[in-house]
């Protein structure tokens, strides 16, 4: 079969980051298939395990369809992440999905606030307007 979904995409290094719209607020999931592990970041730390658990399901639903094999998920790690910067504000949330997508992506510590939101909203313009990320 041909098309860009014939076999299966996801490779041992591959991390996906999947933003989550829930109506009137974001949140981000993050597959890491290095790690075995679906992640829920949700700046207002609500709970999600509906999120965690379909990616889960959808992930090993893929693998039979394109690989023809069950992908073994029995020891992957679901976590709705609690130890993240937290949202004080009714319209940041997009601003952390990004962060938090960055900072994971690049393996870095969360190290910023509530406070640094304006700046960050000034940076994303800039990277926008020029092209560019810093």
């Amino acid at each position: 079969s041909s098309g860009i979904n014939a076999e299966w995409p996801l490779r041992p290094g591959d991390l996906i980051m999947i933003p989550i719209h829930l109506g009137m607020h974001w949140c981000l999931a993050a597959i890491d298939m290095r790690a075995k592990t679906i992640t829920y970041y949700d700046s207002l730390l609500g709970d999600n395990h509906q999120c965690t658990n379909a990616l889960r399901d959808y992930i090993a639903a893929e693998h039979q369809a394109k690989k023809k094999s069950p992908l073994d998920i029995k020891n992957w790690k679901l976590t709705i992440e609690k130890d993240i910067p937290e949202q004080l504000n009714g319209c940041d949330c997009g601003v952390f999905t990004c962060k938090y997508a960055e900072y994971v992506s690049q393996d870095k510590t969360f190290d910023f606030t509530q406070a640094d939101m304006p700046y960050f909203r000034r940076r994303m313009i800039w990277e926008m307007v020029n092209k560019t990320l810093l």
